[in-house]
């Protein structure tokens, strides 16, 4: 069943338009992430396929039980209205079946004890009945008895309290306000969930449970998100927009990471040895055209007219900034030497404390932990922009910081990008210097003499780093700096930080962020023990499988084998699956095996004739090779999700 369509959409706000041609269809079960470089128009498109916004060509179809539910950006509440009553909006339709369900057992129950009064029809009260069976059976499949239960499960794994529950909203932070939407939404339970960006203002540990809810919903949905594991966990098919258009690929995210690369690649090559084959029938036509080889230079002339006809064309890459960071001036062995830090803003209540820290040259520290657990407090202490309630800080010899702020209130409002990245105690670094650093950035053209104050969130950003840059530092300092970069700037940060010669100590929520930058990290989270935070060497992912190792020996009350490496547990979901449901028929895995073999075998067959100059003159062949390669490409994808669901499940 296909519950939504999108056919020939069309939208544009000035000449060129923002997307055309836009077609496909969701069915059940469904659940697409839709990407692409900032500005592309996918909450454009998100809003038309919620109607909020209409396409000015094609159009939008639905099933008639399609019932589409979008998650807002800005929340908007009565001043009076409390979190409780704001979460059930989402579930107003299971309440009133409760409710008529209850008058509706009154009705039956006085039918029965009534004695006197009009005499009431045997149809009525068959029909009575009848109404009354049909809503305990929607009361059943809507799983409506544990309603109270489900507004429990999705406000606690959204990181409320049960203490938040009768607050008015209008005391909750906007960041907990965007979080009381999205409740909102996933309690509704609609076909289909249309969710951009879910995961802003969630730190890790909501967006754990937030993944791990998602990816049990039989609903369809459709995603817009830049978190690269979340798109993993939750997504099995991916919308990449760009330049106007939508391609559809099979999988996860990093499944399309790997296609689009390797569908890209095939075309290059296949490119090359088309211009190539080209380049030797001109050569042949221009040498025999009109000597004694006439015969065959005009056959190679009708070789020549159906190759060009079948030119497959360079495939037009998503540009990447090239973000990079000059050399770094050597410091001392020991760069940050922290001791007993402790620091808070209400008496008696610290956000950290007995925080010992050192930080060595060369270093990657990451931070992670809850929303309000005192990460950018920390931060600014080590930095000196705070003083500490108790403890000392000591900077090392030839120290130089330079510090990104989530906020971007380094960058001046005032200035244009160009004079808002030169170094102010550098009169030396020219404009031309600035719009080239700039450039490296992805800030470009005209947007390079745009007041700060008129960019957007993801143009600030670049514009931060950038100045980041010019400042020379030796120490960088980073407080969420993948905040508003599309996915594409955000791959370019990271290998640029990794390349980085100085010394790192950031705060993030991108775990694939903290995994390919940092080397060590730092949680900051009462359930790690006394004093509530915890240095782990290694990268995000060595802390996530040594966490769930350390639950799984506590949970089998074993010892721990290295009692000096030993945390408390985290919290785990309590609603996670142990297993996850099959999205695939049951097969045998030697079986799925085989036909992995069978398809890489075909794969490589096929790579071989877009070598071969027979085939690459005939422009029909080359496209039904090229067409018959990204097929088995996308079925092998299918394969290899088949199979390894196959050895988790069988």
């Amino acid at each position: 069943m296909i519950l939504l369509s999108a056919r020939d959409l069309l939208r544009q706000f000035d000449t060129a338009p923002v997307f055309a041609d836009i077609n496909f269809d969701v069915r059940p079960g469904d659940r697409v992430g839709l990407v692409g470089p900032n500005g592309t128009g996918k909450s454009t498109l998100m809003k038309i396929l919620a109607g909020v916004d209409e396409p000015d060509v094609g159009q939008v179809e639905k099933h008639s039980t399609c019932d589409i539910a979008m998650l807002e950006q800005e929340a908007k509440f009565d001043d009076e209205q409390t979190l409780i009553a704001e979460a059930k909006i989402g579930l107003r339709h299971l309440y009133e079946l409760q409710e008529e369900a209850l008058r509706l057992a009154d009705q039956i129950a006085e039918l029965h004890r009534s004695t006197g009064g009009p005499p009431v029809s045997e149809q009525a009260s068959r029909l009575l009945h009848e109404r009354y069976d049909f809503i305990q059976h929607e009361l059943d499949r809507l799983d409506a008895h544990h309603i109270d239960h489900r507004v429990d499960e999705v406000l606690d794994g959204l990181g409320f309290q049960r203490a938040d529950y009768d607050r008015p909203l209008k005391t909750f932070s906007g960041g907990q306000q965007n979080r009381v939407l999205l409740a909102r939404v996933l309690l509704r339970s609609p076909n289909v969930m249309l969710l951009d960006e879910p995961t802003n203002h969630l730190d890790i540990s909501a967006t754990e449970w937030l993944e791990d809810y998602l990816s049990r919903c039989d609903q369809a949905m459709i995603v817009v998100s830049h978190d690269r594991y979340f798109l993993d966990k939750v997504t099995n098919r991916i919308f990449e927009m760009f330049r106007g258009k939508l391609t559809d690929y099979p999988g996860n995210f990093s499944a399309y990471w790997k296609l689009r690369e390797e569908r890209n690649e095939l075309a290059r090559k296949t490119n090359a040895a088309q211009m190539e084959e080209k380049a030797k029938l001109e050569e042949f036509i221009r040498k025999h055209i009109a000597g004694n080889k006439t015969t065959q230079a005009q056959d190679r002339v009708k070789k020549l007219e159906r190759l060009e006809a079948s030119i497959v064309d360079l495939p037009q890459e998503i540009p990447r900034p090239r973000i990079q960071f000059g050399s770094a001036s050597r410091t001392g062995d020991i760069v940050i030497d922290a001791s007993n830090l402790s620091k808070g803003f209400v008496p008696g209540q610290p956000l950290f404390r007995d925080v010992t820290l050192r930080v060595n040259r060369g270093d990657r520290i990451g931070l992670l932990g809850p929303n309000g657990s005192g990460k950018t407090t920390l931060l600014r202490t080590l930095l000196g922009e705070l003083k500490a309630d108790s403890g000392q800080v000591r900077l090392g010899t030839n120290v130089k910081l330079a510090y990104y702020d989530q906020q971007l209130n380094s960058l001046p409002t005032d200035m244009d990008a160009v004079n808002a990245v030169r170094p102010s105690d550098n009169p030396e670094f020219a404009p031309a210097k600035a719009r080239d650093l700039l450039a490296q950035f992805g800030v470009r053209g005209d947007m390079v003499f745009q007041l700060v104050s008129t960019m957007s969130g993801g143009e600030k950003s670049r514009v931060a780093l950038a100045k980041l840059s010019a400042m020379n530092a030796n120490v960088f300092v980073l407080d969420e700096p993948t905040n508003h970069l599309d996915l594409w700037a955000r791959a370019s940060l990271e290998e640029a930080l990794k390349k980085f010669d100085g010394t790192l100590l950031f705060v993030s929520h991108d775990r694939y962020f903290l995994d390919q930058v940092a080397s060590n990290v730092i949680v900051l989270d009462p359930s790690v023990g006394d004093p509530g935070w915890k240095f782990f060497e290694g990268n995000y992912s060595a802390f996530v499988a040594f966490r769930k190792a350390i639950n799984a020996e506590l949970s089998s009350r074993k010892p721990i084998a290295d009692s000096r490496q030993a945390l408390s547990p985290l919290p785990e979901s309590s609603n996670a699956p142990s297993r996850r449901k099959r999205q695939f028929p049951f097969r045998k895995t030697a079986d799925i095996e085989s036909d992995i073999a069978s398809a890489e075998d075909k794969l490589r067959t096929l790579e071989a004739d877009l070598c071969n100059p027979d085939v690459l003159r005939d422009g029909r062949r080359v496209k039904e090779v090229m067409t018959a390669t990204e097929q088995l490409r996308s079925d092998l994808v299918r394969l290899y999700e088949h199979w390894e669901e196959a050895v988790e499940l069988n």
